[in-house]
C-alpha cells in the first residue's frame, strides 16, 4: 500500500517520526522526575538540583546519537577499511591501500584537477557573487536581478549538469547543432572576429586573473612578513600555501595564452567540448560556478547592506573614487563574510561528485576525488583504496571546517 502511495508513505513517516520525539522527551522527563531522581522524600531539593543536571543531555541524546551514528562510526569505519584487504577477509594490510593508491595515475589526476576546481571555482564564484551584489543594489530592479541570479540553487547538481550538457552538445556538421556552444562556435571561420572573440578576449581576460593573482599572492606574503609575530604558524603556512598556490595558477594562465596562440583552431567543424583534455575541466567548473554565484551574492548583499553609511560617506567627502569605496571602503569591512563565503564553496568543491559523473563520470582527464572513490568502492569493489581515497577527502576538508569553527567563535567572543 505504501509503495503505491509515495505521499501516503511521506505522511506516515512524518507523523512516527514527529510522535517518537515527543514520546520520547515526555516519557523520558518523566521517568526522570518520578523514578530516577523523585522530587519527594529528605532528598527531594538535591533530587531536583540532579534532574536538572541531567535535562539538557536527555534533549541532546538523539542528536549526538545520530551524529555518532551517522558521522563517527562512518568516519573510524572507513579509516579501518582503509587498513585492510577485503579480498583477503578483512586482514590488516597498512597502508598498503594508500601506497597502491598513490602508485595509480587517475589518483593523481584527480588530485590535479580537484586543485584545479580548488583555485578556480571558489575565487569565481566569490568575485562573481560580490560584483553581483553591488551593482544589483545600485538598480531599481536589483531585487528581480538577483532573484534570477539565485534560481540555480533551487536546482540540483544533476539536473544544472543535463542543462549545461545541452549547452556543450554536439551534433554532425550537416545538421542543426540544438547546443548553444556549437551554434556559435560554427559562426566562426577566421578572420579578426575570430581573432579578437577566440584569441585577443581570452587573453586579456586570463592576464588579469594572472594580475589580480600575483596581487593577492604579494599582499598575502607583505602582510604575513609584516605582521609575523602576531600571527601563528598555521597561519604563515596557510598564507605560504595560498601564495604558492597563487603562483601556480599564475603559470597556468600563461600556459594557456601561448596555447591559446600557437593551437590551431579548428574553426566550422562541431567540437565534443567535453572530450578536450584539460580544457574541458573549465566547462564542468562552469555548472558549479553558475549555481555558487546566486549563494554568495545572497550572502554578500547581506554584508554590503551592514555597512554603516558613515563610513561610506566619509570617503566620499575626502574625494574618493567609486572604485576606492569598493575595494578600499567596503571591501575591508566585510572580508570576514567574504572568506566565510570563499571557505563555504571551497568545501563544496572539495566534494564535488555529482557534475562530474552526469557529465562525463571522470573520462577523458576529468576525475575528482569523489568520483575516483565512487569508482574504487562500488564499481571496482576494491573497498581498501575507495576508504583510503575518502579519507584523503577527509583530510582536506578538516582543516578548513576547523578554520571556519575558530573564526566563528573568534567573531562571537
Amino acid at each position: 500500500m505504501f509503495a503505491d502511495n509515495p505521499a501516503l508513505l511521506g505522511l506516515v513517516t512524518i507523523i512516527l517520526g514527529v510522535g517518537a520525539c515527543l514520546g520520547y522527551f515526555f516519557l523520558s522527563n518523566l521517568v526522570l522526575d518520578k523514578v530516577i531522581f523523585p522530587a519527594k522524600g529528605e532528598h527531594a531539593g538535591r533530587n531536583i538540583n540532579r534532574a536538572n543536571l541531567v535535562r539538557p543531555w536527555l534533549f541532546l541524546f538523539p542528536a549526538l546519537f545520530a551524529l555518532t551514528l551517522y558521522l563517527a562510526y562512518p568516519v573510524f569505519e572507513t579509516l579501518r577499511l582503509s587498513l585492510t584487504d577485503r579480498a583477503q577477509g578483512g586482514a590488516f594490510v597498512g597502508f598498503d591501500n594508500y601506497r597502491q593508491m598513490m602508485n595509480e595515475a587517475k589518483f593523481w589526476e584527480a588530485v590535479r584537477n580537484n586543485m584545479l576546481w580548488l583555485m578556480v571555482v571558489p575565487a569565481l564564484s566569490t568575485a562573481f557573487g560580490l560584483l553581483v551584489a553591488q551593482l544589483t543594489d545600485r538598480i531599481r530592479w536589483g531585487n528581480l536581478a538577483k532573484s534570477l541570479i539565485f534560481m540555480p540553487m533551487a536546482i540540483s547538481f544533476v539536473g544544472a549538469s543535463v542543462i549545461f550538457k545541452l549547452i556543450y552538445d554536439t551534433r554532425p556538421a550537416d545538421q542543426n547543432q540544438i547546443g548553444v556552444l556549437n551554434a556559435i562556435w560554427l559562426k566562426f571561420d577566421g578572420g579578426i572576429g575570430s581573432i579578437l572573440l577566440l584569441q585577443v578576449l581570452p587573453t586579456v581576460l586570463l592576464l588579469g586573473v594572472a594580475g589580480v593573482t600575483i596581487y593577492s599572492a604579494w599582499a598575502l606574503v607583505r602582510e604575513g612578513v609584516a605582521a609575523n609575530r602576531q600571527r601563528s604558524l598555521l597561519q604563515m603556512m596557510l598564507r605560504v600555501l595560498a601564495a604558492a598556490g597563487g603562483l601556480w595558477l599564475v603559470w597556468t594562465c600563461l600556459n594557456f595564452i601561448t596555447g591559446i596562440w600557437i593551437d590551431a583552431l579548428p574553426y566550422g567543424a562541431p567540437q565534443t567540448w567535453l572530450t578536450v583534455p584539460f580544457w574541458n575541466n573549465f566547462f564542468l567548473m562552469a555548472v558549479l560556478i553558475w549555481i555558487q554565484t546566486g549563494f554568495a551574492m545572497v550572502i554578500l548583499s547581506a554584508a554590503l547592506r551592514g555597512i554603516p553609511e558613515e563610513t561610506v560617506e566619509a570617503a566620499i567627502v575626502d574625494g574618493a573614487n567609486p572604485f576606492q569605496i569598493f575595494f578600499k571602503i567596503k571591501v575591508p569591512q566585510i572580508m570576514g563574510t567574504i572568506v566565510v563565503v570563499w571557505t563555504t564553496i571551497t568545501l563544496t568543491v572539495l566534494k564535488v561528485f555529482d557534475i562530474v559523473f552526469a557529465m562525463t563520470n571522470g573520462q577523458w582527464e576529468t576525475q575528482v576525488l569523489a568520483n575516483y572513490m565512487y569508482d574504487k568502492l562500488f564499481r571496482a569493489n576494491d573497498w581498501g583504496v575507495g576508504s583510503a581515497s575518502a579519507i584523503v577527502i577527509m583530510l582536506l576538508v578538516t582543516p578548513i571546517l576547523v578554520w571556519n569553527v575558530y573564526n566563528a567563535r573568534k567573531e562571537m567572543r
